[in-house]
């Protein structure tokens, strides 16, 4: 069993920053990517940043958080995803998964059809 447990969500005003991590538990030998994916409401989940975990450099962002997102894995080797000129549209749940399959391509449009997922942790942007 893998555990994918998400942190660091809350509120925050347009063009604050906040930084969520992501904690995996369990039989992680054969994940091969993490991800931070997010839904808002009335929306499907969309990917937002995608990482390999084999220390290479290979890794995605979704258009729209492009230059003011990073993913990154820390020495602990949680996932972290860095948030920086948030703005309200970022508003949404983020989930982070744990996966066995990287996407063939890393267009930021990948939203895996099977993987680990936590319960996610909600963003909101407002003023």
């Amino acid at each position: 069993q893998v555990q994918v447990v998400e942190s660091g969500g809350g509120s925050v005003q347009p063009g604050g920053s906040l930084r969520l991590s992501c904690t995996v538990a369990g039989s992680t030998y054969n994940i091969n990517c993490m991800g931070w994916f997010r839904q808002a409401a009335g929306r499907e989940r969309e990917q937002v940043a995608v990482i390999a975990v084999d220390g290479g450099s290979r890794s995605s962002y979704a258009d729209s958080v492009a230059g003011r997102f990073t993913i990154s894995r820390d020495r602990a080797k949680n996932t972290v995803l860095d948030m920086n000129g948030l703005k309200p549209e970022d508003t949404a749940m983020y989930y982070c998964a744990a996966v066995i399959a990287c996407p063939s391509k890393y267009s930021g449009k990948w939203v895996p059809a099977f993987g680990y997922w936590g319960q996610g942790t909600q963003v909101t942007v407002s003023s």
